[in-house]
């Protein structure tokens, strides 16, 4: 799959705060992401967060 900066994406596993959805801020071998329920910030290196996608999501 490949991703770009501004899109969201939709994780296996829900965040703390009960969002699923995430907006990409930063590619590469690090992944910077936003939570949309909390606005965390959290980076995640390449093969965990392709791990963790489900889908895009399509707004």
């Amino acid at each position: 799959m490949k991703f770009e900066v501004g899109e969201v994406v939709k994780f296996r596993k829900e965040h703390p705060c009960g969002e699923d959805r995430w907006e990409i801020l930063r590619t590469g071998m690090d992944f910077r992401v936003k939570c949309l329920g909390c606005e965390r910030i959290i980076m995640l290196p390449r093969k965990k967060f392709e791990k963790s996608v489900k889908e895009k999501v399509m707004d």
